[in-house]
């Protein structure tokens, strides 16, 4: 039996890796990687190393073992992700896992914005499947938003859409550590974890926190979705993607974002990172 993550040169693959490590011996890790280059270093260390891509469910009929624990990282390029999570349930019934583990969104089926939508379907499939289950629905990141800290300072904005919604955020690595604990403990199968921060705050509070660990002057800029949406594609990104953020931040205003269940800390057995810590971090 291994416990195999895929998308484990990712962001949160890697740091998912690394919190197994700590657990388990590296020759009970796997990983499903598309590039054996970026995983050189895994393999260095131990960890079994299988090449596969999403886009080719060919590729994925060796990636996973009977009695495999199984983590499928859902994919990053929007409005790809259901075929690509369809191959890889496929591949991970037809090789007779033990556990597939699913990083969806908050809410689920009650998630009513549109990046929600290809998790619901994913979610779907998994039970179709008949695989045991864990579904780790990640609310969302620390790191969204202090990834962004360069252009803020520079523009003395946070600049966005939700009004006075809260987000119950945590770090990335909280998520890491709630996946690795689902993959090595007991009791998980075809349980679902609502996962989110212990406490949420407004875009107004982080500006202000900003502002306070910078010591420059930050504030809250709420502005219209269509002026937001032009702010962002006048940044660069590309217009499905922009209206994507501008969709969640509307779903921040509904209070989509700030369930704070406590799912995460009890899983994790501390409390979630602060989102103070991460601007800390970020600035230093």
């Amino acid at each position: 039996m291994s416990i195999v993550v895929t998308g484990a040169t990712g962001a949160l693959g890697r740091l998912v890796v690394e919190e197994l490590l700590k657990k388990v011996p590296a020759e009970q890790v796997a990983v499903v990687v598309r590039s054996k280059e970026k995983a050189a270093d895994l393999a260095e260390r131990g960890v079994a190393v299988r090449i596969a891509d999403y886009d080719a469910p060919e590729t994925l009929a060796g990636a996973f073992r009977s009695g495999d624990r199984v983590l499928l990282i859902s994919g990053n390029e929007v409005g790809r992700r259901v075929p690509q999570h369809l191959a890889v349930i496929a591949a991970a019934r037809t090789a007779g896992v033990a556990q597939l583990a699913y990083t969806g969104i908050l809410g689920g089926p009650e998630a009513d914005f549109d990046l929600a939508a290809e998790h619901k379907v994913t979610e779907q499939a998994v039970l179709d499947s008949g695989l045991p289950y864990t579904f780790l629905r990640n609310g969302w990141y620390h790191e969204n938003y202090t990834a962004q800290l360069g252009t803020v300072l520079e523009h003395g904005a946070v600049v966005g859409s939700a009004g006075e919604g809260r987000i119950a955020s945590a770090a990335r690595a909280d998520y890491a550590a709630a996946a690795a604990a689902v993959l090595t403990g007991e009791g998980h199968l075809n349980q679902v974890y609502e996962l989110s921060g212990d406490s949420a705050w407004s875009l107004a509070e982080y500006a202000a926190e900003v502002a306070a660990q910078s010591g420059k002057e930050v504030a809250y800029s709420e502005v219209p979705a269509e002026t937001h949406l032009s702010i962002l594609t006048g940044a660069g990104l590309p217009e499905g993607f922009a209206a994507i953020l501008v969709d969640v931040d509307a779903a921040i205003s509904r209070g989509r974002l700030a369930h704070t269940g406590g799912d995460l800390s009890r899983l994790i057995g501390r409390p979630t990172t602060p989102v103070a810590h991460a601007i800390a971090s970020a600035l230093a």
